[in-house]
């Protein structure tokens, strides 16, 4: 009985830690690690053929999230995935060209397809102030490109190891150190929160609500106008049919019955008294 009742706290153990690990999730979940491509003159890949905003850069994978506006980093290729705060998300992943995002948000429509995205506008002006000079990109300069973890090819999704796992394998395959000064500083609590199964962001990045509050609006406001426009039709019609002509004028007599003042009685009123007494 004892057995019994530590087995099933071990089993809702896991389906917890699976639902936690499960809502931390950005959607990325490839069968087989995927086909990445350097980018010209920057020292990050990129996923051509993947229905994701997904990149490699110094030893980490970076997903730019579009139903919350931020990014995440992993150092696997089907996470678990860690929210990054936006002040901490390394340049070089910042200034790749809006061409190479594969799934592109609706409120960066009419934006360059040959420039980096608009962060200022996207995360506001205190983001551009602490990130000044983030657009800045020396074309000149040789950045020296980070080598793919290609041991993950051996680790499908069927076999993809669990989160305790990864760092282990991790850190016996993968020698590569760090170069970015930005991720240095935030590498190692990354893998911490990945090995735990991820951290999502609360909430979403203000463009990114932005458009959720409009498109909510939007939908509130267009059901009520199309009932007033179906009621107006409607009573149009009515006023036509001789039924309703008929209901008015029967109305309108009434009204103008009880409007009318009394002026004294009916002759008929008169001739049944007769004479007055004399």
């Amino acid at each position: 009985m004892k057995n019994t009742a530590s087995l099933i706290a071990a089993m809702l153990f896991v389906i917890l830690l699976g639902a936690t690990a499960a809502e931390a999730q950005v959607n990325i979940n490839f069968s087989v690690f995927p086909a990445l491509e350097p980018i010209p003159h920057y020292p990050v890949y990129y996923a051509p053929r993947a229905r994701a905003n997904y990149f490699f850069y110094d030893g980490l994978y970076w997903v730019f999230n579009v139903d919350d506006g931020y990014w995440y980093s992993s150092s696997w290729y089907n996470g678990p995935w860690v929210y990054v705060e936006p002040v901490f998300v390394p340049q070089p992943v910042l200034i790749i060209p809006y061409r190479y995002y594969r799934v592109r948000p609706a409120y960066w429509s009419g934006w360059a397809f040959d420039a980096p995205p608009r962060w200022g506008q996207h995360w506001g002006g205190e983001w551009e102030i602490r990130r000044r000079g983030w657009d800045h990109w020396d074309r000149s300069h040789r950045y020296v490109i980070a080598p793919l973890p290609l041991y993950q090819k051996d680790y499908p999704r069927g076999r993809y190891p669990s989160f305790s796992q990864q760092v282990v394998i991790h850190n016996e395959h993968y020698h590569y150190k760090v170069q970015d000064a930005l991720i240095r500083e935030h590498h190692d609590e990354i893998v911490h929160k990945q090995s735990q199964g991820g951290v999502r962001a609360n909430g979403k990045a203000a463009r990114a609500a932005g458009l959720s509050e409009r498109r909510e609006k939007s939908q509130g406001q267009g059901r009520p106008a199309e009932h007033q426009a179906k009621s107006a039709r409607q009573e149009k019609v009515q006023e036509k049919s001789p039924q309703h002509q008929e209901k008015t004028l029967r109305q309108e007599k009434g009204q103008h019955q009880e409007k009318e003042p009394h002026q004294g009685k009916s002759p008929r009123q008169e001739k049944g008294r007769g004479p007055e007494p004399g």
